[in-house]
């Protein structure tokens, strides 16, 4: 069976089986003109791959009324006509197999995903997709998948793959396109033009909707996306650091500091044991002297917008992704202040927050107590943190510690065997195998080794008494766990659930660093049951280390007014 043919007939690329059909019945069927092919795969989109797109679209309405009926098919229309008009642009008889089989292909793998776990296909998405690591996408994989992928692209690509396409003059072929192009446009304009009133209102109140529409939500996305990476590829980042220095007070002090800002992953305040939740899932923690801000919010529902926009002047309250990214961050300031800088990773990397500063990834590494080979477990961010001592210069040391926390769905493969202190567990990625109850118990024990991971952090720094030593750890975001059935993270911002918005935050400062630095703890204990967010972190960091900027802001500092 040959798997292409002769470069020199493009005509019959992809025809796994050469002259003779892998099924027989087509040989009968008569030749499909390019155009009719174009159509029939819109239709298959439209019909197959946007039931979450045609069930927000037309919630709350009424069946019996004719009107509904005449949206619902208005829009099926207009849909079908615009896709059918970029075919007849994208495709021809030399491209028009590999193109369709790489839309079925794609497609498939991201209805799967919409379906599964309520997934938007927005740029941010899009970008966390392609910044998704090996060992993170693997974990996705289920059964499931294999299945859904079988029936919704295997099969389609099989049989477009047996039609015969007809062979038109060049003239007469653009003429005709042309037509159908045009006759494409009016058909969706007069679709539209049907139920004008009822769509300008679903695009003008639901905006997120849009990004429901497959395939064109994740392909308009990824243009978007690779158009913002490749104008910034190139082009370096505008400094905030150049007036950074260390404040007056800094002469005083006796001691070297070492500050670890620990950020975490996918942890929810719901299920955060600090914060009142039946389970207590932050025991250790809670034995400890740590100050909890109860009431916190993320930038973003997934790490490429929550990691950048937290340790940016911007935050989410002048949420800007262009400025954001270009940018230098937080840690640039640090660092130009003159207090080393190093960034510790157990996932994905900084996103661009370290850029030009020292960063470790230590998620490959072969510690045999703590890795799998494929994964390690939190705890090997600690480990050598006394070479990164000894190295930094002046003696003080801002270190971040990049959790791989309680990402999803592998929640079982969060912590250690002996942490399995809720079951039964749901020991799978394919959650859909899983009761409620099941994911639950796995997240929370995930929940309980970032207690154990935090409390052995403050552990460590406790021995550290040639130091002042102060930790503070904050989530990216939160994690939804079923909840109106939405698994996961990463819905726009604009109508994500709380749970994937409300994270936990926890500050612990040694009483040498309150001191050294004139910290009244009490004053800031005070303030931790306020609405407190991510865009506190980057003025507090610059408040408490009392490090001077012209981007500091005094009214987002969680220490301003907490001096001695």
């Amino acid at each position: 069976m040959k798997i292409l043919q002769a470069a020199g007939n493009p005509g019959t690329a992809l025809n796994l089986s050469g002259s003779s059909h892998f099924f027989p019945f087509f040989a009968r069927l008569p030749a499909i003109s390019v155009e009719r092919l174009a159509i029939l795969a819109s239709l298959f989109f439209s019909l197959a791959c946007n039931h979450l797109f045609f069930s927000a679209a037309l919630a709350n309405r009424d069946w019996s009324h004719p009107g509904t009926w005449i949206f619902a098919g208005a829009i099926f229309i207009a849909i079908t006509a615009l896709q059918s008009a970029a075919l007849f642009i994208l495709l021809n008889r030399w491209n028009a197999k590999l193109v369709l089989s790489v839309l079925f292909l794609v497609t498939a793998a991201a209805t799967y995903y919409m379906n599964t776990y309520t997934v938007f296909f927005n740029t941010e998405m899009v970008r966390n997709i392609l910044r998704t690591d090996v060992k993170e996408a693997s974990e996705l994989f289920s059964l499931n998948f294999c299945i859904h992928m079988f029936v919704y692209a295997v099969l389609p690509i099989l049989l477009v793959s047996q039609l015969r396409l007809k062979t038109t003059p060049l003239r007469r072929s653009m003429l005709v396109r042309l037509a159908y192009v045009v006759g494409a446009i009016v058909i969706a304009a007069g679709s539209i033009m049907l139920v004008f009133q009822d769509f300008s209102s679903l695009m003008r109140n639901q905006k997120e909707v849009r990004f429901l529409i497959t395939p064109s939500n994740y392909l308009f996305s990824l243009t978007r996306v690779v158009a913002a990476d490749t104008a910034q590829a190139n082009t370096p980042k505008i400094p905030i650091s150049g007036d950074a220095k260390l404040g007056a007070g800094w002469a005083q002090r006796t001691k070297p500091m070492l500050f670890v800002l620990v950020v975490g992953e996918t942890t929810r305040a719901a299920n955060w044991g600090l914060n009142g939740y039946a389970r207590q899932t932050t025991p250790e923690l809670s034995k400890l002297n740590v100050m909890n801000f109860s009431n916190a919010t993320s930038c973003g529902t997934n790490t490429e917008v929550s990691v950048p926009c937290m340790f940016s002047t911007y935050g989410r309250r002048n949420y800007d992704e262009k400025e954001i990214r270009g940018h230098e961050s937080l840690l640039h300031i640090i660092d130009h202040a003159g207090l080393k800088t190093v960034w510790r990773d157990n996932q994905a990397g900084c996103k661009g927050v370290c850029d030009g500063l020292e960063e470790q990834r230590l998620d490959n590494s072969k510690n045999a107590a703590l890795c799998d080979g494929e994964r390690c477990l939190d705890e090997i961010l600690l480990d050598n943190m006394d070479g990164e001592i000894h190295k930094a210069k002046n003696g003080n040391l801002f270190v971040v510690l990049h959790q791989l926390g309680n990402h999803g769905p592998a929640y079982f493969r969060r912590y250690p065997a002996e942490m399995r202190t809720y079951a039964p567990t749901c020991d799978t990625a394919d959650l859909s195998k899983c009761s409620k109850e099941e994911i639950v118990n796995a997240y929370d024990n995930g929940v309980l080794y970032t207690d154990r991971f935090l409390a052995k952090t403050i552990n460590y720094l406790k021995t550290q008494t040639t130091y002042d030593t102060a930790m503070l750890y904050l989530s990216d975001h939160g994690e939804s766990l079923g909840e109106r059935g939405i698994f996961l993270h990463g819905l726009p911002y604009s109508i994500a659930p709380k749970e994937q918005t409300q994270i936990p935050m926890v500050m612990w400062l040694s009483q040498g660093f309150a001191n050294s630095f004139g910290l009244n703890t009490d004053c800031i204990g005070k303030r931790s049951g306020n609405a407190v967010s991510h865009d506190n972190l980057f003025h507090s960091i610059l408040g408490m280390l009392q490090i001077e900027s012209k981007y500091y802001d005094k009214t987002l500092d969680l220490s301003a007014g907490c001096h001695a």
